[in-house]
């Protein structure tokens, strides 16, 4: 048997293809909408991929599913739980608890674990050449290593009233009736690493065990004691922020993600006459992928800051809403396979709109944004002082007198921000400050940044001492 971790540092998102090698048959399990890592491991162990599936309706990246299947004729097989109101809107054999799918010697089990959704399923895998009993759980959004999958997302990116405590109480009772009801042996692979917003203390481990996690998670003192209530609280309290753009991508993963088709059309490197045209026109948006440094140098007015191929997926999604914004995306990059990579990454969380790329700002009018030491603060004359960090770094330590608004939700809640007048914004060191006020100036806003942002401010705190 192979199985094989693909892992996404962006989204810190990790899919899986199960294959069997005397068959010469695999299953993909999460796939992202970038399909060619899937297609060479396939081809690279002579292997066909005949099925994809998914555990859940995701909410932090447009699933590639569909697009996977399309591409390689695999069965489609999404869940069939939850009940009515979450039931995938598109094609797809469904999946009920302890439905199977065969590879082989291989066999991969549905578990139904609600709690993260209410559809939610775990897969637990056979391979019936060495054992008759699982040995491996996909576990999906449903035990991470160290940690367990929100429950409260619903109720923040998907519309839902107070579905948290329910939530939290099916999580306790999947972890009682599936999850624990497993040998130790039994090795844990999740969907999501460290620094994920699908829960709060994500560990960086690859997998686990049921058994180090019956013996070790924050969580096994209150199964162990049958706490359902301590459970509730304990889970629930300080989830970070959830990113706006996961109610999109919830709406559109249920009702099923627009195929693009493989190969995409090659991106066409465009001059600076070009850019300059569409610009003008307000056709296209540049984005700068430059780092802050660079950006505060000069820019091109209206151009989004996403620095660097890292976190394009997550910083492409502050600042960019395919649902609101019409104009098409010109990126910034060396050369055109590293075009590539920017538009991989963003059709991760579903923007598509991209019309090529340009390696210069050369020619370009130049827009250099306002930068504020920490020592002119004080002196400085704003409407707000805005925290662009999490809420749990907020409560840990702010500049008096600061409001916080999470980079991610800053464009899906200007309502909060003083329509006219000077907002001064900061984040931790200033990289999510420029992504999030570079959105806010392409909006109109007047937004001058922190040098340095919070960390800055508590240096200069400490040398006026």
């Amino acid at each position: 048997m192979l199985l094989h971790r693909f892992y996404d540092e962006d989204l810190a998102q990790a899919s899986y293809l199960i294959g069997c090698q005397a068959e010469g048959e695999a299953l993909v399990v999460d796939p992202r909408r970038d399909i060619d890592d899937y297609l060479e491991m396939a081809a690279h162990h002579n292997m066909k991929i005949v099925a994809v599936t998914e555990t859940h309706i995701h909410a932090d990246y447009l699933s590639g599913s569909r697009e996977l299947a399309e591409a390689t004729g695999a069965t489609l097989y999404v869940s069939g739980e939850g009940g009515k109101d979450w039931q995938y809107g598109f094609e797809g054999e469904r999946l009920h608890d302890r439905d199977t799918i065969t590879l082989g010697n291989i066999t991969v089990e549905a578990r139904h674990t609600p709690g993260h959704t209410p559809e939610h399923l775990s897969f637990l895998v056979t391979d019936g050449a060495f054992a008759d009993s699982p040995g491996y759980l996909l576990s999906g959004d449903f035990v991470f290593s160290g940690d367990l999958g929100r429950p409260d997302l619903l109720d923040e990116a998907a519309g839902g009233v107070d579905t948290r405590f329910g939530g939290a109480k099916q999580i306790f009772a999947s972890l009682k009736n599936v999850f624990l009801a497993l040998p130790d042996h039994v090795q844990v692979y999740p969907a999501h690493g460290a620094g994920s917003a699908c829960g709060k203390a994500l560990g960086a481990l690859p997998s686990t065990t049921v058994g180090y996690e019956r013996n070790y998670a924050w969580w096994a003192p209150f199964l162990a004691n049958d706490d359902e209530q301590g459970f509730v609280y304990e889970l629930l309290d300080g989830q970070p922020d959830a990113h706006a753009y996961f109610g999109r991508m919830k709406r559109q993963n249920k009702s099923g993600p627009a195929v693009l088709g493989h190969p995409l059309p090659e991106l066409p490197e465009l001059d600076t006459e070009a850019v300059a045209e569409q610009l003008k026109a307000g056709k296209a948006i540049l984005v700068d992928t430059r780092d802050q440094d660079a950006v505060h140098e000069g820019t091109v007015e209206g151009a989004v800051n996403v620095p660097g191929i890292d976190k394009a997926a997550s910083y492409g999604a502050w600042v960019y809403d395919p649902e609101t914004d019409t104009e098409d995306l010109i990126v910034l990059a060396a050369d055109r396979a590293e075009a590539n990579q920017y538009r991989h990454h963003l059709m991760r969380v579903g923007i598509d709109e991209m019309s090529g790329y340009t390696t210069s700002l050369e020619g370009l009018p130049q827009f250099k944004p306002e930068v504020i030491e920490p020592g002119e603060l004080e002196d400085h004359a704003y409407d707000m002082l805005l925290d662009v960090r999490n809420k749990t770094e907020f409560a840990e330590g702010a500049i008096p007198g600061a409001h916080q608004l999470s980079g991610g939700r800053v464009l899906w809640n200007l309502d909060q921000l003083p329509e006219d007048g000077k907002i001064v914004s900061y984040c931790r060191s200033g990289v999510r400050n420029a992504v999030a006020a570079s959105a806010l100036r392409r909006k109109g806003y007047d937004v001058a940044e922190l040098e340095g942002s919070w960390l800055g401010w508590l240096d200069h705190q400490e040398a006026a001492k």
